[in-house]
């Protein structure tokens, strides 16, 4: 609540968290454990809860674009993807891609030739959607709304001195917003 930097894993997560600065494109990968993401990958993104829109986001953020992808056997692959994009939604990622295929096998080896094709062309597609969107990315409406409610609870209860500070500091409680 304090500060990110208190955390006992800062050094290894801001590494993390600099990548991401530093990147065009996020993406989010995980296999479908028991119709849910993986437990590392909700670790990883736990480690980032400092940054949620509530806390400190980041405004660097509000002009990412976001690419989550997951694989089962069977299914999950919604609400695989869901975990993950809850959290980038709070994050103020701009825009958020989704992918999820059943790939009815438990290794890539394993999963046939007629479905490596598509997953293939489905990647294509992707790629030109996401290369289409990323010219001028600003941040879609429900980041808009979260950031808009937010702001509000902050202006009107103010949850945490550290988060409010930050609030203030980045003229978020006036007129500047983290998008252009």
């Amino acid at each position: 609540m304090k500060s990110e930097k208190l955390c006992p894993h800062y050094t290894e997560v801001n590494k993390i968290k600099e990548s991401f600065l530093n990147s065009d494109l996020l993406i989010f990968s995980s296999p479908v454990y028991v119709y849910h993401t993986t437990g590392q990958m909700k670790a990883l993104l736990d480690h980032f809860a400092y940054q949620w829109m509530i806390h400190r986001p980041n405004k660097e953020m509000f002009g990412k674009i976001a690419l989550v992808i997951s694989t089962a056997a069977g299914g999950g692959m919604k609400s695989a993807n869901k975990d993950i994009e809850d959290s980038l939604l709070y994050w103020g990622i701009g825009r958020t891609f989704k992918y999820g295929k059943a790939v009815s096998a438990i290794s890539w080896e394993n999963v046939s030739d007629k479905k490596k094709r598509i997953i293939e062309n489905d990647a294509e597609k992707f790629a030109r959607k996401i290369l289409n969107t990323s010219h001028n990315v600003t941040p879609r409406f429900g980041v808009k709304i979260k950031f808009y409610f937010m702001r509000f609870l902050h202006k009107k209860i103010g949850f945490s001195p550290s988060d409010v500070k930050y609030w203030k500091q980045q003229g978020w409680l006036e007129n500047n917003r983290p998008w252009k």
